[in-house]
């Protein structure tokens, strides 16, 4: 036995180099152990004979961004975690890959056809606080107040590029006398979201632009009811989080199989309770309790997706203008 323990040994690695792997880039948050990623990567192996491989490369505009730099030659197979606001830049790249889906019944608040990304949560944006706050019920309020917020950048995070589209939508040529009114409110502008939202649970600020769904995650995980989302009169943006295969990954029939995957009971069940957002196909079960208890905007803002990069492009130098003044 001594002599096959060796082999047996040196035969485990060749076994595992068998499976073929997946790898699929996301942002920071998703493949946390309190995220999604764990409890997806274990349902999808259950039923794909493969290793899946999350890669963590910053929020969703940071992700295109990575992706344009690493071009054909990237690892990923997979890209989770733009949204709707990208995924006409994206598409403009060539990297992606059509998917082969058909027709999803999807819970949406909007009409989607797409045949190159799939939706798996969406949310509106929101600034959240604690609930004995007064808080502000409009733009121009929270600008007029002495409140400290801190937001996301909106060249690496899609919340970040949210707002931007947010101000964009709801006051058009006005935005920029927004955005000079908030910028004392803004105590700093941090890369991606999980940096500024513990920054406001360390209490280094009033608000913190996340989501209407943020207050779910303490309520249900937390048994804390003290953190609320403002409802804002101008109404709220919506934002529509995407998947897509890369066109060059030599695992792309198993790219193919993830996406399908990803609008099944078995990923979209995980998305309330660990992305803290709505999922893009409601599961069987429902949404947890909880989530009754969360705000509900009475308009929704949103810009088409062939409109939302040339909206970007003047609202992020209205945004720089502001900010640096």
């Amino acid at each position: 036995m001594k002599y096959l323990l060796p082999l047996m040994l040196l035969a485990t690695p060749v076994m595992a180099q068998d499976k073929p792997v997946l790898t699929v880039y996301t942002y920071d948050s998703f493949v946390t152990e309190w995220g999604p990623g764990p409890a997806i990567e274990t349902a999808f192996e259950a039923t794909c004979g493969c290793d899946l491989q999350f890669t963590a490369a910053g929020d969703g505009a940071a992700l295109l961004a990575r992706l344009r730099l690493e071009g054909t030659r990237t690892r990923a197979d997979v890209v989770l975690g733009l949204d709707a606001n990208l995924t006409a830049a994206a598409a403009e790249t060539g990297l992606f890959a059509r998917h082969d889906l058909g027709d999803v019944a999807y819970d949406l608040p909007i009409e989607w056809e797409d045949d190159m990304f799939v939706p798996y949560d969406w949310g509106y944006f929101a600034f959240v606080h604690d609930a004995d706050l007064s808080a502000p019920t409009n733009f121009r309020a929270l600008g007029d107040s002495d409140l400290k917020i801190v937001i996301q950048d909106p060249r690496s995070s899609t919340p970040g590029l949210g707002l931007l589209l947010w101000i964009k939508a709801a006051y058009g040529d006005a935005a920029p006398e927004i955005w000079q009114g908030l910028a004392d409110n803004i105590v700093t502008v941090t890369k991606g979201w999980s940096e500024s939202y513990g920054m406001f649970l360390e209490g280094e600020a009033d608000m913190v632009l996340s989501y209407t769904t943020s207050p779910a995650y303490h309520l249900i995980a937390e048994d804390d009811a003290s953190k609320v989302a403002a409802p804002f009169d101008e109404g709220h943006y919506l934002q529509v989080e995407v998947a897509a295969a890369v066109a060059s990954s030599d695992q792309i029939d198993l790219a193919h199989e993830f996406l399908r995957f990803m609008v099944t009971d078995g990923f979209q069940s995980v998305i309330p309770t660990t992305n803290w957002m709505y999922p893009a196909v409601t599961p069987a079960d429902g949404l947890p309790e909880g989530f009754e208890t969360l705000i509900t905007p009475q308009t929704a803002l949103i810009f088409p997706a062939g409109e939302a990069a040339e909206a970007r492009d003047l609202a992020l130098d209205e945004w720089l203008t502001a900010l640096s003044r």
